[in-house]
């Protein structure tokens, strides 16, 4: 009975976790299937189900815009991120460039508030003419997303890759042959992971998109923030347009799991 105790309790215990953090997810979808009215009503009740919300937010507001808004900065703004960290998480792990300053410097960006940052942009933007404009998010987001992606991918390229480049370069290989062929694919997931965090950290952004883009460039966080109207905000249609937010990471997650907790893992192990 302890044995059999012992294999159940963990088990009981993740289950109720596990509950308890889809719950919200459960609640959102629920009341997106549900009618306006009965989306109010407590106790929740679960009436007539169907698409109506989701009818709702493609006909009567700009989603297909902001969904494409979101997709275009993110995607772009990891595809620029990405190498550009890489370059400087490999130079702080073999050259220490900066030394333990500059490795600080870059942490304590991200200890600071975004209003800060906004503020400086603000301004910057609207002097090149940058403001309410695509490209300007997405330099917007880089000052997020640059910093964190170096910082997190510097143990990737520590420890045993090191020792395998250096029999590399044994060999004959060049610096550069050596970063190309030995340390990025041995660093392979940890650059999936980043690439996948620095994306959602993106789509998830709100102050900067907030402040700094116009009608034609919302994206979605800041779309979603006005479903209101002068009887409130409309809730139903609100958790109907979050579901398809949350599409692209579902949809990606499947397939960069694997990847996704080997390269969190490894850079936990360095």
């Amino acid at each position: 009975m302890k044995r059999l105790a012992k294999s159940i309790v963990p088990h009981v215990i993740l289950a109720i976790f596990s509950l308890l953090i889809l719950l919200p997810l459960l609640w959102m979808l629920r009341v997106s299937l549900t009618d306006k009215l009965t989306a109010y009503k407590i106790p929740p009740e679960v009436g007539t189900l169907g698409l109506m919300n989701y009818v709702t937010i493609f006909a009567d507001y700009p989603f297909v815009s902001w969904f494409l808004n979101s997709l275009i900065v993110a995607l772009a703004t990891t595809i620029i991120s990405l190498p550009l960290a890489t370059a400087l998480a490999y130079v702080f792990a073999r050259y220490n460039l900066g030394g333990a300053g500059l490795r600080l410097g870059v942490l304590a960006s991200q200890m600071l508030p975004p209003i800060i940052l906004v503020l400086p942009l603000f301004v910057v933007f609207l002097t090149m003419g940058l403001m309410q404009s695509r490209l300007g998010l997405i330099i917007a987001h880089l000052t997020i997303c640059l910093p964190f992606l170096a910082w997190m991918l510097v143990s990737f390229f520590e420890g045993d890759v090191a020792r395998l480049e250096e029999a590399a370069r044994v060999d004959g290989a060049t610096r550069w042959q050596a970063f190309i062929k030995i340390a990025v694919p041995v660093a392979a997931p940890g650059l999936l992971a980043a690439g996948l965090l620095g994306f959602i950290l993106s789509w998830n952004e709100f102050l900067f998109a907030l402040v700094l883009s116009g009608p034609d460039t919302q994206t979605l966080p800041v779309g979603l923030a006005g479903l209101e109207t002068h009887a409130g905000v409309e809730i139903a249609p609100l958790a109907a347009a979050t579901v398809v937010s949350l599409l692209p990471v579902f949809v990606l997650l499947p397939f960069l799991r694997k990847h996704l907790i080997k390269g969190l893992s490894l850079g936990a192990l360095k």
